[in-house]
């Protein structure tokens, strides 16, 4: 038995422009090893389908570029170069074109890359958003492994590339995070008295704990203090936090910015359980007007 999947392109009145064939796929007696398709079939074609969705949007929306966005006219094509871009289903290997600049109008160069000026980052938000879930839960090796495991990425991937991925990751949400102030609630007893009839209470829950500083010079470095915590709303649903403290230059705001995205209401009670360690109880201040 034989089966070809196909990609059919519609354009946007619903007109057939082209079908593409992705992929074939033959099958012998049924046996539960060959029911359905293989993780090795499956991901190649992920990868088959990735390919061919993708030159066509590439190829339209370069199509899109070749008039000027001033005057109507036709570009000129400089060049032609390769750009690799990364995604959870295979590496896409991208022809973009080099345009020159109409004359219409001054610019500051003579040619411009519509394609590259478009894909700034090389790798997917979604491969991204993968490899920072996973390499928070293990360790960037077996993060690795895991992905290559279950995605048509194989070899394309390393331990590096998803370390480095998410370093930036996390140096972009710290950037974005707000500035720590004094008192982070919001309003007046009059503005929270006219908010709805709020949630039942959110609990939050915090420890500490002390690590030896790793230092191979000396064997008598002192340690650092690790916080964590999880907020927990009525209906179960949770968020988990943590911190360095005395580095992290922003903890109450990190921890008001979670009970925020939990949608906090500044009349809603907020319970804190913690042993009473002073850093600890430092940290529980002004975040809420209403918190016991």
């Amino acid at each position: 038995m034989k089966f070809k999947v196909q990609l059919v392109i519609e354009s946007e009145s619903g007109e057939i422009q082209s079908t593409q064939e992705v992929a074939q796929i033959e099958k012998g007696n049924l046996q539960p090893e060959n029911l359905g398709l293989t993780l090795a079939v499956a991901k190649e074609l992920l990868l088959q389908t990735q390919r061919s969705i993708a030159s066509q949007q590439i190829a339209q929306y370069q199509k899109q570029q070749e008039l000027c966005s001033h005057c109507d006219k036709k570009l000129r094509h400089k060049d032609k170069r390769t750009i690799i871009y990364r995604t959870p289903f295979g590496k896409l290997q991208l022809q973009s074109q080099r345009l020159f600049h109409c004359a219409c109008k001054e610019q500051s160069t003579r040619t411009f890359n519509p394609l590259a000026k478009l894909l700034k980052e090389r790798t997917s938000p979604e491969l991204l958003y993968l490899e920072s879930k996973f390499a928070s839960l293990i360790s960037y090796g077996l993060s690795s492994k895991l992905l290559q495991e279950v995605l048509p990425i194989e070899g394309e991937i390393n331990p590096t590339s998803i370390r480095n991925n998410l370093h930036a990751l996390g140096k972009q949400l710290e950037s974005e995070l707000p500035e720590e102030a004094g008192v982070l609630f919001e309003g007046c007893q009059r503005d929270w008295e006219q908010l709805p009839q709020p949630d039942l209470p959110l609990v939050v829950g915090m420890d500490g704990g002390y690590v030896r500083f790793y230092d191979r010079a000396s064997k008598n470095s002192g340690n650092f203090q690790v916080i964590a915590g999880k907020s927990i709303k009525a209906d179960g649903t949770s968020k988990c936090f943590g911190m360095v403290y005395g580095y992290d230059t922003k903890p109450q705001r990190r921890i008001f910015e979670v009970l925020k995205s939990q949608g906090m209401q500044m009349n809603q009670q907020v319970t804190f359980l913690s042993d009473g360690e002073e850093s600890i109880r430092d940290l529980q201040y002004y975040l809420n007007p209403a918190f016991v």
